[in-house]
């Protein structure tokens, strides 16, 4: 968003001049108002009049797009009449997501401002577990009969599909909510007027169970290309549907979840610039201290062999050189290896198929390195072959056991039921950093006879 439309807004508001800024606001998109909003100064009175000013019909859009802090603020600073009015035009979804992220008095009130049958609905949906599909679907969708004509369909649509998530997708259920069918209105418009859907309606259909993890959802949306999936219970009745924005969203949260803990970072959904020092410092403190405990047996590892250093002092020149190579290669396994987790690529099953893989593509990187490396040593860094030979096996063997400890953990991480993510760069750097100066300790111990 350009930011002179930022200052546009406010230079208007301090004028007074609401009509015009009634139709700034009109002519942008509700995500455009809402950044609008975001870049407006800290102060809680000019967000309350800029949003009553907003034109009725985007009002609960822009509200929907604005970050947490803008919406708790506006809540706060509207009357039960205006709140009421903007709960009324939001998905029950979209409610739901804001109840979720609201403090306890607030939620109050967003409750006692929706009507019994809305409220009854956000408690049920509210009862799943957050991960689950259940706690992301909207009950606001198309239900029509096998018996209807594509004239009767179409009534329905008319009748009640202003208040629904979508209507180009529509959902064929008998009295219990059992699905049984789906039906586009693609195929409706190309359907005779009098047909019935029982005959036009497809009947192989992919749906998901309410407690099925929304990230499976959200995979199992983009592999078949769905704009919208129903949810089922364990019955097979239709409780609600999970929408493409919403399945993005978690396809969003999930991956800054990942970079986060790829990066040794507890994950937090606030921005970065509106995340206290504070908070900031325990969401990387505990990852720092215990990188730091682990790290300290590499220390333990060179004391070890302290005499071995002290007779070939050459060797420690080197040490950074093997652990760094051997971090990036365990990294370079690791985070392939978590991506395809992530997009079900390869599963606990093909864990022999990947380490067989992977160690021969070790083989080809490391022995390129160490020839690479060789030459190197001799020629320039002038050392004997059998330093330069202990520095080299070192690296080819390094290369091998980084890539097999990067590829197996995370695998193994998920077989045990936790987030492969875990077992990223940082994580895997330090084994390898430890297990690096084993090998090269080991190795030079048998070359050169220390």
């Amino acid at each position: 968003m350009d930011i002179n439309m930022t200052e546009r807004a406010l230079d208007l508001l301090r004028a007074k001049r609401f009509q015009d800024l009634k139709g700034l606001f009109s002519a942008l998109n509700p995500a455009d108002v809402a950044q609008i909003f975001e870049e407006l100064p800290n102060d809680n009175e000019s967000l309350p009049i800029l949003f009553r000013i907003l034109p009725k019909e985007m009002a609960a859009d822009v509200f929907i797009e604005m970050d947490n802090d803008n919406q708790e603020l506006l809540i706060r600073a509207f009357n039960d009449k205006e709140l009421k009015d903007v709960l009324d035009e939001l998905f029950v979804d979209d409610t739901v997501d804001l109840i979720e992220e609201m403090p306890a008095g607030v939620v109050k009130r967003i409750l006692r401002n929706t009507d019994p049958e809305t409220r009854q609905i956000i408690n049920q949906i509210l009862k799943y577990p957050d991960d689950s599909a259940g706690s992301l679907m909207t009950t606001e969708y198309v239900r029509l009969q096998k018996e209807m004509t594509v004239d009767q369909a179409f009534a329905r649509i008319r009748a009640t599909g202003a208040d629904k998530e979508t209507i180009y997708t529509c959902y064929v259920t008998d009295e219990r909510r059992l699905l049984l069918g789906v039906v586009t209105v693609r195929q409706l418009l190309l359907a005779d007027r009098t047909e019935v859907l029982q005959d036009i309606m497809e009947t192989n259909i992919i749906s998901v169970d309410t407690f099925e993890d929304k990230e499976v959802v959200a995979q199992l949306m983009s592999k078949y290309d769905f704009s919208v999936v129903p949810v089922v219970d364990k019955e097979k009745r239709l409780v609600g549907i999970i929408t493409f924005d919403d399945a993005l969203d978690v396809m969003v949260a999930e991956a800054t979840e990942d970079i986060a803990k790829m990066s040794a970072v507890t994950p937090t959904d606030k921005p970065y610039l509106k995340t206290g020092v504070l908070e900031t410092w325990k969401t990387r403190i505990p990852w720092l201290l215990l990188l730091m405990i682990s790290a300290t047996f590499t220390g333990m590892i060179i004391t070890r062999f302290e005499s071995a250093l002290a007779a070939y002092v050459i060797l420690t020149a080197y040490i950074p050189m093997l652990m760094d190579t051997g971090g990036n290669s365990g990294s370079q396994a690791s985070v392939t290896i978590i991506r395809s987790l992530s997009l079900g690529d390869v599963d606990f099953s093909d864990l022999p198929q990947i380490v067989f893989k992977e160690a021969r593509v070790a083989v080809l990187c490391g022995g390129t390195l160490a020839v690479a490396n060789f030459v190197k040593l001799l020629v320039l860094d002038k050392l004997s072959v059998a330093v330069a030979a202990v520095v080299c096996l070192t690296l080819m063997v390094t290369v091998l056991v980084a890539k097999i400890v990067g590829c197996t953990l995370p695998v193994l991480a998920k077989k045990a039921g936790f987030d492969p993510t875990v077992m990223a760069s940082p994580f895997i750097t330090t084994i390898v950093d430890a297990m690096s100066l084993i090998i090269y300790f080991s190795i030079a111990t048998q070359i050169l006879h220390l």
